[in-house]
């Protein structure tokens, strides 16, 4: 099965930068060109330079393996970009039918297996979901066409339209076992060289007859998809679950492959998606078109079994809602031959489900987009992703709002959230975590750390180069988490990653610009996440969500190592990353987060859904003197302290619209281009200012100090 412990000793050139074991601690040279991307097709494309192709408007494409994925682990973010005007355009690579038996799984009825039918009824659910998203009755009647994919392979396309909105589905119908055995299909897809699969032709569907998938087409396609729509987005799933070891009726009740936190078809459906863009990204700068400029999104997707659950009662209320014309029932009159939904998850079954899927929205790599630095002459510098590769922004002039066309850095293929640190003369370090190789069929799959530094203040970036992976072995190696890193006081810069065991590893740059060696930080398991903040002592803190209170990380005086807090106080549980805040003085460090719900009102089965309200705590456990911040909403939030303004808080309102409180004011951004995750805090000359990456590939900036637009009391 996909996912399973089995090991590649990748080549040279794929791990050139990995760190051989925990002790390994020397910088080497420019990072390798991936394996992946030595395919006959996929040319060499880490170079920076290349230009950076621009969409027209916003287009978000969804690549995930069954249809509901997007509505159980992506919602309230489709939503969101579809209500800011994003073209929607779905892809399912699998054609959803499992056994056949379509029916509510308490019905005593008979069993009844149709694997077509059940397909249709699930495409079907799907075109009611998005009608109703879009404004229209459930029944409204979609455009079905075939739509000609490369290979000669076909795939069923439904669209619809209605006040500017517009939604195409695209059905591969991949068969979700083969035939060999009952063999899942997609993960032996991407495992075996020899496995052609079949595809399934849902009841009522145009297409009428399609040819099998090899893992070479499967790939090709994603990429023809992704060069035909031309996203500014990619939401996928997860490529990399978490480690999870159950038994295996444990295994099987929560419906997991062996030893990992997700189903076998999400995992495989990630990787051919991440495969796919690698291509796309190849075949786009080979054929001089330049980068394509999108973002990418990975979701978690059982891992939401497994931790509090982070949407608030009204947020959860209208994702679950979703879910409801999704499922359908029987006695729906849908007009569809095979069927009105996908039975088992109509009514209020989302709700009462004890896997608790539709109630968190986790993101695989997670952290505020974009990051943000100060030019010697005063403009911002924003750094983010797109197409797989680090750019960087640049305001046109000082306070102005406006950012320029994007310079490419290369270092791709990047996962979508980048770390960054400022050094004390003012040179910018980014950190990111690179799919050094992603191939399938006993292939080499691979990931690292590494770090592109600035030679001067405001110009140009030497090479990258690799820190390496705390893990050993590559399958470990897989699960790490976002970079996160701080610059002490002392110059020194302490880098965090989540590592497979669920704790935090780190390395150090000393003030020379040597690195030391990994290290293992101890303590306990925690979700990635990770928050760090420096005191007025100039202690570095880290701080992570656990399953039952915040953990912390401290030194015990600057230039020491980082410890575990063994001993102190027990902070509150945290759904998502906590902010933490250096307050000026002897005043500490301030946390903000949202925590959960009374969890007595779920009789105890963990379903508690999050607190719309901030905890406000301070790293010992006090209370900083102030009411906590009314600032009611959902996701993590950033803050700072403003000289001028005081306390300034970032994050969303329960509609997925960016709000900020300032002082004693709660701000609401005017009507603008939705951002992609969450957007990023800063502290200019100027004031504070948000800045974030919308889901057009273009950033933003929100300029919040005194006297801002859109002011509203707290509360």
């Amino acid at each position: 099965m996909y996912g399973g412990k089995r090991r590649y000793r990748p080549t040279r050139r794929a791990v050139l930068g990995t760190a051989v074991g925990a002790g390994a601690a020397a910088v080497v040279g420019a990072c390798s060109v991936p394996e992946a991307q030595r395919h006959r097709d996929d040319g060499a494309t880490a170079a920076p330079g290349q230009p950076v192709a621009a969409g027209k408007r916003a287009v978000l494409m969804q690549i995930v393996a069954h249809p509901d994925d997007d509505l159980y682990f992506m919602n309230p973010d489709t939503q969101h970009a579809l209500d800011g005007g994003a073209r929607i355009v779905s892809v399912y690579l699998t054609g959803g039918e499992a056994n056949g038996d379509n029916r509510v799984v308490s019905d005593p009825s008979t069993m009844h297996y149709d694997k077509a039918a059940y397909s249709s009824a699930r495409h079907q659910g799907l075109r009611q979901a998005y009608a109703s998203l879009i404004g229209l009755p459930v029944f409204a009647p979609w455009e079905k066409t075939v739509l000609r994919l490369r290979g000669g392979h076909t795939a069923e396309a439904n669209t619809l339209a209605h006040n500017g909105r517009h939604v195409e589905l695209v059905f591969l119908n991949t068969a979700m076992h083969t035939l060999r055995g009952g063999r899942m299909g997609l993960p032996s897809l991407w495992e075996d060289r020899a496995l052609t699969l079949p595809v399934v032709i849902a009841t009522g569907s145009p297409v009428t007859a399609a040819t099998p998938y090899t893992y070479d087409e499967l790939v090709e396609v994603v990429a023809g998809l992704l060069d035909t729509y031309a996203p500014t987005l990619v939401q996928t799933l997860d490529p990399d679950p978490d480690i999870q070891h159950s038994t295996e009726k444990t295994r099987q009740h929560d419906s997991e492959q062996p030893g990992y936190a997700d189903h076998a078809d999400h995992t495989a459906a990630a990787s051919f998606a991440w495969a796919g863009m690698v291509r796309y990204v190849s075949q786009a700068t080979q054929q001089r078109k330049g980068v394509p400029g999108f973002a990418v999104t990975s979701y978690r997707a059982y891992y939401n079994r497994h931790w509090p659950k982070n949407l608030p009662p009204d947020v959860l209320a209208e994702k679950a809602a979703h879910l409801v014309p999704y499922g359908g029932a029987p006695d729906w009159k849908c007009g569809n031959p095979g069927g009105c939904g996908d039975y088992n998850v109509g009514g209020k079954r989302p709700l009462t489900n004890w896997k608790g899927w539709v109630r968190s929205t986790h993101y695989r790599f997670p952290g505020p987009r974009p990051v943000v630095g100060d030019e010697p002459d005063g403009r911002l510098a924003a750094y983010g992703v797109l197409g797989l590769r680090a750019v960087r922004w640049r305001e046109t002039a000082p306070g102005s709002g406006r950012f320029g066309a994007p310079d490419d850095l290369g270092g791709g293929p990047l996962a979508p959230v980048l770390g960054g640190a400022a050094l004390k003369d003012g040179r910018q370090l980014l950190f990111g975590l690179r799919f050094s190789s992603v191939a399938g069929r006993a292939g080499a799959n691979t990931r690292e750390v590494v770090l592109l530094e600035q030679a001067t203040p405001g110009g140009k970036f030497a090479a990258w180069r690799g820190l390496g992976n705390p893990e050993r072995g590559d399958d470990r190696g897989r699960r790490i988490g976002s970079p996160v890193a701080v610059t002490a006081p002392d110059g020194r810069v302490h880098l965090f990653v989540r590592n497979a065991d669920k704790g935090v590893s780190t390395r150090v740059r000393e003030t020379d610009g040597s690195w030391g060696p990994w290290g293992d930080l101890g303590g306990q398991i925690v979700q990635d996440g990770l928050g760090t903040a420096v005191d007025s002592a100039g202690r570095v803190h880290l701080f992570a969500p656990g399953y039952d209170f915040v953990h912390h990380w401290t030194q015990d005086a600057p230039g020491q190592p980082l410890a575990y807090v063994k001993n102190g106080p027990r902070l509150p549980l945290a759904v998502d990353a906590p902010a933490a805040v250096g307050l000026p003085g002897e005043n500490g460090v301030q946390l903000l987060y949202r925590t959960l719900t009374d969890p007595r009102k779920t009789k105890g089965k963990g379903l508690a859904p999050a607190d719309p309200k901030l905890v406000s705590i301070r790293a010992d456990g006090t209370q900083p003197g102030t009411d906590e911040p009314k600032f009611d909403g959902y996701g993590p939030v950033s803050a700072l302290h403003s000289p001028k303004d005081g306390l300034v808080v970032l994050g969303k309102d329960a509609k997925g619209r960016v709000q900020a409180l300032v002082g004693d004011g709660r701000r609401t951004r005017p009507q603008g281009v939705v951002p992609v995750d969450a957007p990023t805090l800063h502290l200019t000359a100027r004031g504070p200012v948000a800045v974030g990456l919308g889901v057009d590939g273009t950033p933003w900036v929100w300029a919040l100090g005194t006297g801002g637009t859109s002011v509203h009391a707290a509360g």
